[in-house]
C-alpha cells in the first residue's frame, strides 16, 4: 500500500475539531453484543445473537436475556507482589557544625566557633542538562540549557524538561535501538529500562482482576485473532496490562501515547522489548507527538483495521492525512469526553465513515474512572507538585460533573472551601444540594488559592481571569484537553516563565506576582502523579469487550453511527470486579423476577436509568 507522507510542518498546521453543542434530546443508539463477544462473557440461560441496535433518536428496550456474570469462576489467580528491601543509613560524626548562613563552621578545642573557608557549589538542575536538537518545526524548539533563575521571555518547547531522571540528552527520534530479539520497530526513551517496567506492569496486573480474568477465559478462543489495533491512550503499566491482554487475544497492536507528559518511559521500554511497536516517551514535543502517531498509523505492510482512541487525536489524524484507511476500519473505540464529542460532530455532520462506539458514556466508565478515580487522583497530583495543605483553602472546580463531583467530593473532605462553577442547571443544582456554592468565576477568582478546570471545554480560564487571580493561586486541569486553561496568552514577553520542578512552572507578571501552573494546563493526574490501577482495571475491561464486540459485529449490524454499550455489558464488567471485596450478590427469586418483570440475569435497569 502506498501511503503519502506529509512533512512535519504540514503535520503541525492540522486544526483541533471545533467543539459544538449537541442537542440534549439526540439519544444515543445502544450497542448489542455479538457472539464473540457473548463467549467471552460468562454463559447464562436463554442467549442468542441479540438484533441490530436502534439508531439515535430511539430508546431500545433493554437487552433480552444473554450471558451472564460468572465472576467466581473467573477469579484471577492472586500473585506476589514483591517488596521493596529496606536500605540503612549511617549519620557520621562530623568534626565541624552547619554555620546559621548556609557555610561551615569549625569548632576549636576551647570552644571558639569560627567560619571556615566557604567554597561555592554550583547546582546544576535537570533542567540546565537537557537541550533539545534543533529540528524544522513551526515554532521551533528552544533551548533549555539555561540558569533557573534566568528571566526569561521565551516560551517553553512543549517538552520542555518533563523527563525522567536520564541524563541522556538525545532526542529519542535521533537513536538507534533495538530490543533482545533484534527489532527496532519503536521509539522509547531508553529500552535499557525495560526491566523495570516489567516489575510495575506485574504490580498492576495484581489490581486489574477482570481484564486477567477475560485474558485467561478469552486466549484461547482468540476472539482478535487478525485484529489490527491502532492506539493512542495514556501509556501506563495499566495500558500495557490492557495491551498485553489485547496481543493474547490474538492482537496485533500499535500504539502512541495520547498526552506529552503521561508516558511511563519505563513501562514504554517494556513494551518495546515485548515486541510492541510503541512510538512514545515522556516530554515529547507538539512536533513529536504527531510524529509518534503518525509512525503507528503510516506503516508499510501494515494497515489498522480497528482504533482505540483517548482524546480523538489519532481519529482526526487518520481522518485528515489517510482518510482511504477508514475503508478496511471496522470500528472505533473512544473513550474520552473530548473524543466523544468529535465522534458526534462527525456524526451529526455526516462525515463519520465507520461505528464508534462511546465507552465514556459506560456507566462503569463514569461512575469508576471519572468519578472515584478523580476523587483520589486530584490531592495526589496537588500534593507531588505543590507539596500545600488543603485544610482551609479556597478552591474553585469548574465543571460538576463526574470527575467534577469527585473532585469536590476529596478536597471538601480535606477541609477546603469549595466553589464551583457551572452551565448545566442539573448539575448546579447537584452541587448546591451536595453543600456547595455555585458562582460565576469572576466572582472569586481574586480570592481563590487554587483553580481547577474539568469541563472538557475550552478557553474556560482566559488571561482576563488569569490576570486577576491572587499572588501564587495554583492554576490545573482535570479535563483531557488542554483547551481548558489559556496557556498560550501567557506566553508573551512581559510574562517571565520560571521553572520550579518537573510539570510545575511559575508565570511571573511585571508586578512581581505569580502563578503556579502545572502541567502547563494538561491533564493533572497522569501528567504529575499516578491514578488507581484499580478503576482503570473496569475501563481497561470495558475497551477491550468493546473492541471485541466491534471487531466480530457482522457486516450491516452497525451503522456508521456512535453508539453506547449495552447495558448487560457494564453489570459484566462489574461483577468481576465484586470478588475481590468478598462481595456477594443477592439473587432474585423467580417470583420477584416476574414481579419486576426482569430477568434473573440481569440486565437490572432500563437503559434510561441514571445510577
Amino acid at each position: 500500500m502506498s501511503v503519502q507522507v506529509v512533512s512535519a510542518a504540514a503535520a503541525a498546521k492540522v486544526p483541533e475539531v471545533e467543539l459544538k453543542d449537541l442537542s440534549p434530546s439526540e439519544a444515543q443508539p445502544q450497542l448489542a453484543l455479538s457472539t464473540a463477544a457473548v463467549s467471552a462473557m460468562a454463559p447464562a440461560a436463554g442467549g442468542g445473537d441479540p438484533e441490530a441496535p436502534a439508531p439515535a433518536g430511539e430508546r431500545p428496550p433493554a437487552p433480552g436475556p444473554g450471558s451472564g456474570p460468572a465472576a467466581a469462576a473467573l477469579s484471577p489467580a492472586a500473585g506476589k507482589v514483591p517488596q521493596a528491601s529496606a536500605m540503612k543509613r549511617s549519620d557520621p560524626h562530623h568534626q565541624h557544625q552547619r554555620h546559621r548562613d548556609g557555610g561551615e563552621a569549625l569548632v576549636s578545642p576551647d570552644g571558639t566557633v569560627t567560619e571556615a573557608p566557604r567554597t561555592v557549589k554550583k547546582i546544576q538542575f535537570a533542567d540546565q542538562k537537557q537541550e533539545f536538537n534543533k529540528r524544522p518545526t513551526k515554532i521551533g524548539r528552544r533551548s533549555l540549557s539555561r540558569s533557573i533563575s534566568q528571566s526569561s521571555t521565551d516560551s517553553y518547547s512543549s517538552a520542555a524538561s518533563y523527563t525522567d531522571s536520564s541524563d541522556d540528552e538525545t532526542s529519542p527520534r535521533d537513536k538507534q535501538q533495538k530490543n533482545s530479539k533484534g527489532s527496532g520497530d519503536f521509539c522509547v526513551k531508553n529500552i535499557k529500562q525495560a526491566e523495570f517496567g516489567r516489575r510495575e506492569i506485574e504490580i498492576a496486573e495484581q489490581e486489574m482482576p477482570a481484564l486477567m480474568a477475560l485474558r485467561k477465559r478469552a486466549q484461547g478462543e482468540k476472539p482478535l485473532a487478525g485484529a489490527k489495533i491502532v492506539g493512542c491512550t495514556h501509556i501506563t503499566a495499566q495500558t500495557a496490562v490492557l495491551m498485553e491482554t489485547l496481543g493474547a487475544l490474538g492482537a496485533q497492536c500499535r500504539w502512541a501515547a495520547c498526552n506529552i507528559y503521561s508516558t511511563l518511559n519505563e513501562v514504554a521500554a517494556a513494551l518495546a522489548e515485548s515486541g510492541f511497536p510503541v512510538f512514545a516517551w515522556k516530554g515529547e514535543s507538539e512536533d513529536d507527538f504527531w510524529w509518534c502517531i503518525d509512525r503507528c498509523v503510516n506503516v508499510e505492510g501494515w494497515q489498522p483495521n480497528m482504533i482505540l482512541d483517548d482524546g480523538g487525536d489519532l481519529t482526526h489524524w487518520i481522518y485528515k492525512k489517510y482518510p482511504n484507511m477508514f475503508k478496511k476500519i471496522k470500528g472505533i473505540v473512544e473513550e474520552s469526553v473530548t473524543g466523544v464529542h468529535r465522534l458526534y460532530q462527525l456524526s451529526k455532520a455526516g462525515k463519520l465513515c465507520v461505528p464508534a462506539m462511546n465507552v465514556n458514556d459506560s456507566v462503569t466508565k463514569q461512575k469508576f474512572d471519572n468519578l472515584y478515580c478523580c476523587r483520589e487522583s486530584i490531592l495526589d497530583g496537588l500534593k507531588r507538585t505543590t507539596d500545600m495543605m488543603f485544610g482551609g483553602k479556597q478552591v474553585v472546580v469548574c465543571g460538576y460533573g463526574e470527575v467534577g463531583k469527585g473532585c469536590c467530593a476529596a478536597l471538601k473532605a480535606m477541609g477546603s472551601i469549595v466553589y464551583v462553577t457551572e452551565i448545566d442547571p442539573i448539575c448546579a443544582l447537584q452541587a448546591c444540594m451536595d453543600g456547595f456554592r455555585l458562582v460565576k468565576l469572576n466572582e472569586v477568582i481574586r480570592q481563590v488559592d487554587i483553580v481547577i478546570t474539568c469541563t472538557g471545554n475550552k478557553n474556560v480560564v482566559t488571561r482576563e481571569h488569569l490576570d486577576r487571580m491572587k499572588n501564587s493561586c495554583i492554576v490545573c486541569n482535570m479535563g483531557h484537553s488542554n483547551t481548558e486553561i489559556d496557556v498560550a496568552s501567557l506566553r508573551t514577553p512581559e510574562l517571565t516563565w520560571e521553572r520550579v520542578r518537573s510539570q510545575v512552572d511559575h508565570v511571573i507578571w511585571p508586578d512581581g506576582k505569580r502563578i503556579v501552573l502545572l502541567a502547563e494546563g494538561r491533564l493533572l493526574n497522569l501528567s504529575c502523579s499516578t491514578v488507581p490501577t484499580f478503576v482503570l482495571s473496569i475501563t481497561a475491561t470495558t475497551q477491550a469487550l468493546a473492541l471485541i464486540e466491534l471487531y466480530n459485529a457482522p457486516e450491516g449490524r452497525y451503522k456508521q453511527d456512535v453508539y453506547l454499550l449495552p447495558k448487560k455489558m457494564d453489570e459484566y464488567v462489574a461483577s468481576l470486579h465484586l470478588p475481590t471485596f468478598d462481595a456477594h450478590l443477592t439473587e432474585l427469586t423467580d417470583e420477584q423476577a416476574k414481579y419486576l418483570g426482569l430477568n434473573k440475569n440481569g440486565p437490572f435497569k432500563p437503559n434510561y436509568y441514571r445510577y
